[in-house]
């Protein structure tokens, strides 16, 4: 039996597993719209704790956080500051949030902004935001997946079909279960993904050096720059800065994080999973080692792609078994899958609750609404699959890219939640000048001072809103606060 077959068969087994866990939690809440979506509002703090987890640590946790060490050193290190930062979104939006969508039947970002602004139009601006950053994310995901199947099998499952089969299995169990199946599936793919890494870190390290400290002692020998920060690869203290507090502002903005919390049971299950949620991060540290790893192996005859850093060292560098590689690839495929399952979920749910449920589906029946959910979980994965496919982007670069979209949504969320005077005219002149900042910095011209293109995003945004506020009144707005 060849390696490629080994390989292929323990992940093929691994895959089939979670179907049948992601299947057999459907239950019968999954067939009313709150069931499918947020899980008829009573996801408990253990769930809740792996499903929100999940949304965040994706294939990028496998890929592109190593290929990120690999390239630019201890800037990586990047990633734990805004961790630390994202659990402030979750303490702060999230109790609020489910206090929100538990009185007024809230499913989605733009039911609470359409609802709070009295507008319509301005909660489908907040849906088509939200798909267009979500679709690149799930991409991720996918291309991913794909990377994963064709280096672990050496070229015996092409990217094309490893990524369509990783996929494949994640539409189904959505389809089927909702969010009962993403949270079942989430939790079993998490524990995977955690015991792999750190097995994968240590063996690593000891394997190829003799251990984790005499692997930085030659670090330290040969490329001392690269332990030092901001690095000697072009990025600044600047740039650094703005990318945490991007990713930290932007975490909460995520439709797929912002809707879960529609799906919690209390407020303090929320505040429970904003303590806990820095744990995930445990699992960058092991993967992290490999990267810096991958720069002492590859010294000399560089990578031309660093996402691929993890496969390389692992798969042809550490000689490891079969069997070992089919372990990693299957806990390289739980973050991608888990991560994936959310945003297939989401971004369905958007598209038919703000987008298609504002016009089209004005008058659809709740049975009607969740079929055309589920089947849009399906079309818009075919539709990653497609971007995923011809995509050359480093993973880093086009996640960092989506969160500079999202965190556009940032002053309407916060009006909505907590500042009821601001106006419809000002947070949506915000969101527009915001995104179109953001595109011009991020793809025509070289970002002011090297900062992340979604800050300069941001700071136009709140010049719309106070101008909108000051210059452009509309309507009043009520606040439609919960005591």
């Amino acid at each position: 039996m060849s390696d490629s077959t080994i390989v292929t068969g323990i992940t093929l087994i691994y895959l089939s597993v979670v179907l049948w866990v992601g299947i057999r939690a459907r239950g019968q809440s999954g067939s009313s719209l709150e069931g499918y979506v947020a899980g008829g509002r009573h996801v408990s703090v253990f769930i809740l704790f792996f499903i929100i987890g999940a949304e965040i640590f994706s294939a990028f946790t496998f890929l592109g956080a190593p290929g990120w060490a690999y390239q630019h050193g201890a800037v990586a290190l990047y990633i734990f500051a805004f961790i630390s930062l994202a659990t402030i979104p979750i303490w702060v939006l999230g109790p609020r949030a489910a206090e929100l969508g538990r009185a007024r039947g809230y499913l989605t970002q733009g039911d609470m902004i359409a609802d709070h602004y009295r507008s319509r139009p301005l909660g489908i601006l907040a849906g088509a935001i939200g798909v267009l950053a979500l679709v690149p994310y799930l991409a991720i995901q996918i291309t991913g997946a794909g990377l994963l199947f064709q280096a672990a099998t050496d070229g015996f499952i092409p990217f094309w079909l490893g990524a369509f089969l990783a996929f494949v299995v994640v539409a189904i169990y959505v389809f089927f279960s909702g969010l009962k199946g993403i949270g079942w599936t989430n939790l079993l793919q998490g524990i995977m993904m955690v015991s792999i890494a750190w097995f994968l870190g240590l063996a690593v390290t000891h394997r190829l050096f003799g251990g984790v400290g005499e692997m930085f002692t030659q670090i330290k020998l040969q490329m001392p720059e690269y332990l030092t920060m901001p690095g000697v690869t072009g990025m600044t203290w600047g740039g650094v800065s703005t990318a945490i507090l991007v990713s930290a502002f932007g975490s909460g903005m995520w439709p797929h994080v912002f809707t879960r919390f529609y799906s919690a049971d209390s407020a303090r299950s929320l505040r429970q999973v904003s303590v806990l949620y820095p744990l995930y991060s445990l699992l960058l540290i092991p993967l992290l080692l490999i990267g810096l790893a991958g720069m002492l192996i590859f010294a000399g005859s560089p990578l031309a792609r660093p996402d691929t850093v993890l496969l390389e060292v692992v798969l042809k560098v550490a000689n490891f078994s079969p069997w070992v590689k089919g372990l990693m690839l299957s806990g390289a495929l739980a973050a991608a899958m888990s991560s994936g399952a959310n945003q297939a979920h989401t971004v369905a749910v958007i598209l038919t609750r703000d987008i298609l449920g504002s016009n089209l589906m004005r008058n659809s029946s709740e049975a009607q609404a969740v079929s055309v959910t589920r089947w849009s979980v399906l079309g818009l994965s075919l539709v990653a699959y497609a971007i995923a496919l011809f995509n050359p982007v480093s993973l880093v670069v086009l996640l960092l890219g989506a969160y500079g979209v999202i965190v556009q949504l940032m002053p309407m969320v916060l009006g909505a939640l907590f500042f009821p005077s601001l106006n419809r005219a000002g947070v949506t002149l915000g969101v527009i000048v915001g995104s179109l900042t953001f595109l011009v910095c991020q793809f025509l011209i070289d970002s002011p001072l090297g900062w992340h293109p979604g800050l300069w995003g941001l700071g136009m945004n709140l010049v719309g809103v106070y101008i909108g506020q000051k210059w452009l009144p509309d309507t009043a707005v009520q606040s439609r606060a919960i005591g």
